[in-house]
């Protein structure tokens, strides 16, 4: 039995979302790095280490990440998806000492929202191609 081709939602629902769901995702994502540098550079006890050098280590996956979301590449934004979730499962972590609580929550509710964002971008993003091209007309 062939299967029904999904109806794609008109051009005229899909324009605002994309276009908010990308400055959510970009917002979400300069805050997560924000955060970091607050974080690692006010309030970490480091024991000793430079925390410059462990704020780079931090940074470098968005910074490698940074282009793609700027251009707003949805393929940039689907890879800032995957790499994320590193940052959740640190502030997961981070959660369970009792010095670093606060910033493990706020890293995991951070890197949720990147993560939540980002994705409705490329979902709305696909279909709004998809609808250009023309595609999902009955």
């Amino acid at each position: 039995m062939a299967k029904k081709p999904k109806v794609l939602p008109p051009l005229e629902w899909l324009e605002p979302r994309v276009r908010l769901s990308r400055i959510a995702s970009l917002i979400c994502f300069f805050g997560l790095i924000l955060l970091l540098a607050a974080y690692y550079l006010v309030f970490a006890d480091l024991h000793g280490a430079r925390p410059w050098v462990i704020l780079l280590i931090e940074l470098v996956p968005l910074i490698l990440l940074a282009p793609g979301m700027i251009s707003g590449s949805a393929r940039g934004h689907s890879w800032t998806c995957f790499v994320i979730n590193l940052y959740f499962i640190k502030g997961a972590l981070a959660v369970y000492d009792p010095n670093r609580s606060l910033f493990g929550a706020l890293e995991m509710l951070a890197s949720l929202a990147v993560f939540v964002s980002a994705l409705l971008y490329v979902r709305w993003r696909f279909q709004y191609n998809r609808k250009l091209a023309g595609e999902g007309a009955l």
